[in-house]
């Protein structure tokens, strides 16, 4: 499940115990980029703290489809399966139509967003989710303008910008440990966005 050891759900005590009752989901499986953490659990605890702040936070104005859209772009160009194939299953859910799924999907893999059956501010997030990702020394002011003339507000650039930092994180935890999909459930979240505690997958 990666190159590290881990400590399995049913191993785990004290602290860690804790802390994998708030992320599991159904049959007690948790995801193994959380029991990737788990010889250091206070890292877990930020990882998801951060996680469900900037992902799935109902403070949040951006849709959740399309910030789930830039997560799965972002680990595509990070060439991170594991997070692409776990949140391309979440994208496909919130979207309900296999079809938009189907093409978006297709635009990411082919690295042509331009073709992607989105609103035009919708490619322009994804435009600087790719300069942010690939070089974001490169990202300059007229970027963020960019995105504000197509009609996100600056706190939704915040959202866009805070998403596709995080999944940079998270492609590489999961890259530099080795972590496999082997065991998960995909497309699982904690999906009650109104409280920032509850962390449970469902």
């Amino acid at each position: 499940m990666s190159w590290i050891k881990t400590i399995a759900y049913a191993d785990a005590a004290g602290r860690l115990r804790q802390l994998y009752d708030r992320v599991k989901g159904p049959d007690d499986n948790v995801d193994n980029i959380m029991l990737a953490h788990s010889l250091r659990p206070h890292t877990m605890e930020g990882h998801m703290a951060i996680y469900k702040h900037v992902l799935h936070n109902s403070a949040n104005s951006v849709p959740k489809w399309f910030l789930e859209t830039v997560g799965v772009w972002v680990s595509s160009l990070n060439d991170c399966t594991y997070c692409v194939e776990h949140h391309f299953a979440g994208l496909r859910r919130l979207l309900n139509d296999d079809a938009q799924a189907g093409a978006l999907r297709s635009a990411i893999e082919t690295r042509d967003i331009q073709s992607a059956p989105l609103e035009e501010k919708y490619k322009k997030a994804l435009a600087y989710a790719e300069t942010l990702t690939r070089s974001p020394g490169a990202v300059t002011h007229a970027s963020v303008v960019a995105m504000r003339d197509a009609g996100f507000t600056d706190g939704e650039i915040l959202e866009v910008n805070q998403v596709a930092a995080y999944f940079s994180y998270a492609n590489r935890t999961v890259l530099g440990l080795g972590c496999s999909a082997e065991g998960d459930i995909l497309g699982l979240s904690p999906n009650n966005s109104d409280n920032p505690d509850d962390w449970s997958h469902t």
